[in-house]
């Protein structure tokens, strides 16, 4: 591959563009970094430290944050992701994730081929000059028991209903939000994942981006 290359990825909570960005992201030896992990942690610093919790302190935060503290359990609660809903509307901290998002975006690690993001406003904002863009969805209620699922998994008492109503909830906030609203950019590529298999939707992802990096000279 000649140069570093950069995929984005949009989507609404729960429709498996965290699964298939990890898989590309394996494939094509990119960087690969969940955005929306980045204002779960907040959130989940900010119900941790609400004496100390300010500009400053988010600051401090995400200037010393670690990718594997993303990878926590303890982000997938429903209490942290309402919480980061709200965050998320905050254009102070919007601009603070924002720096961290677009170093990892554009200067990934020597040893990876590129980066891949995903998150609400990756490429609308974060990374405007993406090589690639998708948006990735799926019914409500297909997202709705996808997580249900993760969260069962995970040992939570929780029901599909409550699940359904977080994520109707989360939705609202993502498209209606003030600053970097959740929308398809016309360049993005839509891929509904509703009626795929993890494997099938793979497969889809990769035939689109070994043609569009072929097209460009990349491969």
């Amino acid at each position: 591959m000649k140069d570093k290359i950069k995929i984005a990825i949009d989507s609404p909570a729960a429709s498996g563009a965290g699964t298939q960005s990890k898989l590309i992201a394996k494939h094509y030896n990119l960087f690969y970094l969940d955005t929306g992990k980045i204002y779960r942690y907040i959130a989940y610093e900010k119900i941790r430290n609400k004496k100390f919790f300010n500009y400053k302190f988010i600051k401090k935060k995400i200037k010393n944050l670690q990718i594997k503290e993303l990878q926590s359990k303890k982000l997938l609660s429903n209490k942290v992701a309402t919480e980061a809903s709200i965050i998320a509307k905050d254009l102070k901290i919007r601009k603070i994730v924002h720096i961290f998002q677009k170093k990892c975006a554009y200067y990934p690690p020597k040893k990876f081929d590129g980066s891949i993001l995903d998150g609400r406003d990756i490429t609308s904002v974060i990374v405007k000059d993406a090589n690639i863009k998708f948006f990735i969805t799926a019914s409500t209620k297909i997202r709705a028991l996808r997580r249900f699922k993760e969260l069962k998994s995970l040992k939570r008492k929780i029901t599909y209903k409550e699940v359904l109503k977080s994520i109707k909830k989360r939705d609202k906030s993502d498209y209606e939000r003030r600053h970097s609203p959740l929308k398809k950019t016309k360049d993005s590529i839509l891929i509904n994942t509703s009626n795929l298999t993890k494997r099938s939707c793979f497969l889809k992802i990769k035939r689109i981006i070994d043609k569009k990096l072929k097209f460009n000279g990349n491969l």
